[in-house]
């Protein structure tokens, strides 16, 4: 009786949980890991674009104690994300003001035979405007807030577990800080925490849960330019979602993963480019697997 909740604790986690991004349940619609080293930093005035190629390749199903559950349980979640900043010349409270804009581009395949599960869809996703970007900056450190909101633009159906949009709107507070350990900053060491809260989905009645999450990275930058660290995330849903089943309300998801990241800016050009492999190595009620993450940063 005890499994037959989780599986379905994760089928409904997986309907609501496939976001703009990739098929955690303990996060929402951010997508922890596609910042890495220099996350927690705010360029200068000017306008950005940064794209994502993000590749979630899911191995196993997890349940409540973080053991897999049984049968052939994978997918794939591909993601190419266009982020659009802009920051101002304007400054407030000491720190530069910006705003930014989001727009993912997802296909996600999911089968999961050992719960009966199978379904795919491609599309674009749920949108995020950002109409508060602060950042500061000192001689060896960086700090970043920012404050928008996920809306519930893309399509959702509780009928199709791979849906592109997750049906609910969320809003999301960033707090982040990069501490360089040399005063040459070739050193860093950041951290950069999301805390996200969900609407109510419309078609279910069920408002997830908050969550949060941090994304953390050392690095080294060398000589030539180039950057390489050890990264990682740990996320946590810290509320039970509101309108599920008593059975299945305390089955809250979390996951942790460890990975490394390369990276090179060519200040000339105004081009930066990174590469990021991460593991999944725990996770409970909730999906498992590897992520793959390119990132090209322009700034005009």
């Amino acid at each position: 009786m005890k499994r037959t909740m989780v599986l379905s604790r994760l089928g409904i986690a997986l309907a609501s949980a496939v976001s703009g991004n990739t098929a955690l349940a303990a996060n929402g619609h951010y997508v922890p890991g596609v910042e890495g080293l220099g996350g927690p930093v705010l360029p200068p005035p000017g306008f950005y674009y940064r794209g994502y190629a993000v590749n979630y390749d899911i191995d196993s199903l997890r349940d409540e104690q973080g053991q897999a559950i049984p049968g052939e349980n994978s997918g794939t979640v591909n993601a190419l994300v266009s982020r659009f900043v802009w920051v101002t010349d304007k400054t407030v409270v000491g720190a530069n003001y910006g705003v930014e804009a989001i727009i993912p581009v997802l296909e996600t395949d999911l089968a999961f035979d050992g719960v009966g599960l199978s379904d795919d869809d491609s599309g674009i996703g749920d949108i995020y405007l950002g109409p508060i970007v602060l950042g500061w900056h000192g001689p060896q450190w960086d700090a970043v807030f920012a404050a928008g909101m996920w809306f519930d633009t893309a399509q959702f159906s509780q009928d199709e577990p791979a849906s592109v949009g997750k049906g609910h709107r969320t809003t999301m507070l960033t707090l982040g800080g990069t501490w360089h350990l040399d005063e040459a900053r070739r050193w860093s060491l950041s951290a950069l925490a999301r805390y996200e809260v969900k609407t109510e989905q419309n078609e279910t009645g069920i408002t997830p849960g908050d969550s949060w999450l941090v994304e953390w990275g050392l690095g080294r930058r060398f000589a030539n330019g180039v950057e390489l660290g050890l990264v990682g995330y740990d996320a946590w849903q810290l509320e039970s979602d509101k309108g599920t089943p008593a059975a299945l309300a305390d089955n809250k998801a979390e996951v942790h993963a460890f990975g490394i990241e390369a990276g090179r800016f060519w200040p000339q050009l105004g081009v930066g480019l990174k590469a990021a492999y991460y593991n999944e190595y725990e996770s409970e009620n909730d999906t498992r697997g590897d992520m793959l993450r390119l990132q090209l940063t322009k700034a005009f």
